[in-house]
Parts: structure tokens; C-alpha cells; sequence
């Protein structure tokens, strides 16, 4: 899994500052967390295709986290058969690219589907064959939503040895039996999967969490992640402003992190008060409390290795 910093900004666009957006690519799909104005700007400069983009994941309906997605759109209409996409995001998504789309008369030569998030909803927003998606409400001025992407489970480790008790020879036949097929062995006998694998092994597991004040909500998305983005809108001087505006301070980011045990911390939507020296005060804030924080770098690239 390579997760991708687009931007790390909040409220909007800055000549030095681009607004929070995050890729992942995993099993060579490209997973986007939020789409504010201009973001298809760092994916084209990071180079992560436009084929491969499967799913837009909006956190709400506010300009700094969707206004790029017309973009977006127009850019991957403009290669011939760019295949399917999917929108996840909260009620009122679909509304908005439909209108964005006749008001433009925007010409999108592939499908688009929808995915809104309802009180009703399951846990799980998506899934394909590399990953699931969980959702839920944070608490902000609109319905917004966190996030929580994991890749499936995979089989357990492969005993050669055990396989070789069992009359499997060398060669395909392991190979069938570590993809999770059953086989036959040269002698006619059966040997399934579970008796030559160890229990099955979790998959990478990330979050995405902005615009929030600290809420119950956030530690189910949060709890035990690889590598988690969370907002720090704020320092810790100005958490009447967070709370005015139902932002988080870098100190309640940390301590979020901390209560969730997530692994890895990485800070963004900073505010546009902030200029690029005050990031140093943001992760010195959030390090104090969680040792393994950090204030997320615009082009980074974050390489999550299996928990194994």
C-alpha cells in the first residue's frame, strides 16, 4: 500500500499550500480521499494515472473538499475507455455532480456511480477485490464523514513441509495451495488449503479523518491503523477557534491517535493562518503525545508495509 500526500491545506487553495488530499494505491487501484479545488494538479504531477483511479472519496460538501471534483471528472474524460468510477460521500454528492454536469455540459464518456452515505447505511461504504471501506459521521458544521480503508485478509503462511507430508509435490500445485485452492495430488488425494496454511493474515489497514471536533465516531475508523490522516486544523493557543468552527488542535489529533493506538500519525488541513515555519510547532505538539506524528509533506510518498 502507497499512500500519496496531494495537499495538506484547509479552507483554500495558498500559493505555498495545497488543500488536504490524499491517494492510496493498492493491487493497482487508486483510492482518492477528497478533491477540493485543483487537485487533479498534484495526481497528474505525481503520476498516478488516470485508468487506474477507481473510487473518489469525498468527506463532505464543503468547497475545500470538492470543488476539484468537476475537474477531475473533465480531466479523466478526456482518455478514451477510462473505465468506471465509483463517488462515495455523504447525501447530496450525487446532486452535485449531476448539476455540475448539465450546468457545464460536461461530456463523461464512462459510468459513473454514486454511493451516499444514509442514517441507515452499512458499516461498510464499498468494496471490490483489494479493499474495503468503512464510513462514519464525525461531528462538524455539515455532515461529514471518516473513513477507514483495509485491504482484505490474506491467506496464511504456506508450510512446504506439510504440503510434502501430504503428497503435494514442488511447483503449481504450492502455488494452487497458497492461492487458496484445493488440490489433487499425483496419488489422487485431496488436500485443501487449511491444512497447509496458518490462520489467515490481516491486510494494511489506513484512515482518513478531517474536519472534525474530537467525537466517539473517530475511534472505530482510527483503532489500530497502519497509518492514520487526521486534521490539525489548530495549535493548541487558538482551540477556542477549533471548537468555534468544530476543528481539532494538533494536541487533540495526538490524543485521539493515542487513545486509538493508531501506529502511524500523519497531520493535514492545516490553516491558512499558519505559514510553513509554524508546521515544525504542529508535529513538535503532536509528538509530545504521540510519538510517531508527523505534519504531512505536499508529493510525499508513504510506503505502509504489511503489519507481518
Amino acid at each position: 500500500m502507497e499512500c500519496f500526500v496531494l495537499g495538506i491545506g484547509g479552507m483554500m487553495p495558498m500559493p505555498h499550500r495545497r488543500l488536504s488530499s490524499v491517494a492510496v494505491r493498492t493491487g493497482g487501484a487508486v483510492y482518492l480521499f477528497d478533491c477540493g479545488e485543483g487537485t487533479q494538479v498534484p495526481y497528474k504531477e505525481l503520476h498516478l494515472g488516470l485508468r487506474p483511479l477507481r473510487v473518489v472519496i469525498i468527506s463532505h460538501l464543503h468547497a475545500d473538499h470538492v470543488l476539484g471534483l468537476p475537474g477531475m471528472l473533465m480531466l479523466r474524460a478526456q482518455m478514451p475507455d477510462a473505465g468506471p468510477l465509483t463517488l462515495v460521500g455523504p447525501p447530496g454528492l450525487g446532486r452535485f455532480v449531476r448539476n455540475v454536469r448539465a450546468d457545464l455540459k460536461m461530456h463523461v464518456r464512462y459510468p459513473i456511480d454514486v454511493i451516499e452515505w444514509s442514517a441507515d447505511a452499512d458499516a461498510v461504504a464499498y468494496r471490490d477485490e483489494h479493499v474495503q471501506l468503512l464510513w462514519q459521521p464525525l461531528s462538524h458544521s455539515v455532515l461529514c464523514l471518516g473513513y477507514r480503508l483495509e485491504e482484505h485478509q490474506r491467506p496464511g503462511r504456506f508450510d512446504p513441509q506439510a504440503a510434502r507430508e501430504l503428497g503435494v509435490p514442488s511447483g503449481r500445485l504450492f502455488g494452487q495451495l497458497q492461492s487458496g485452492e484445493t488440490v489433487t495430488t499425483p496419488d489422487g488425494e485431496t488436500v485443501r488449503p487449511e491444512q497447509v496454511l496458518g490462520p489467515a493474515r490481516r491486510g494494511r489497514h489506513m484512515a482518513y479523518a478531517t474536519d472534525t471536533v474530537v467525537t466517539p465516531s473517530m475511534q472505530p475508523l482510527l483503532r489500530a491503523v497502519d497509518v492514520a490522516f487526521v486534521e490539525s486544523m489548530f495549535l493548541p493557543e487558538h482551540a477556542a477557534d477549533a471548537a468555534d468552527k468544530k476543528h481539532m488542535t494538533a494536541e487533540q489529533a495526538a490524543q485521539a491517535a493515542c487513545e486509538a493506538a493508531v501506529n502511524r500519525l500523519v497531520l493535514l488541513h492545516i490553516s491558512p493562518r499558519y505559514e510553513n515555519r509554524d508546521l515544525k510547532r504542529f508535529k513538535e505538539t503532536a509528538r509530545a503525545i504521540h510519538p510517531r506524528s508527523e505534519v504531512a509533506r505536499e508529493g510525499q510518498l508513504i510506503e505502509v508495509p504489511l503489519p507481518d
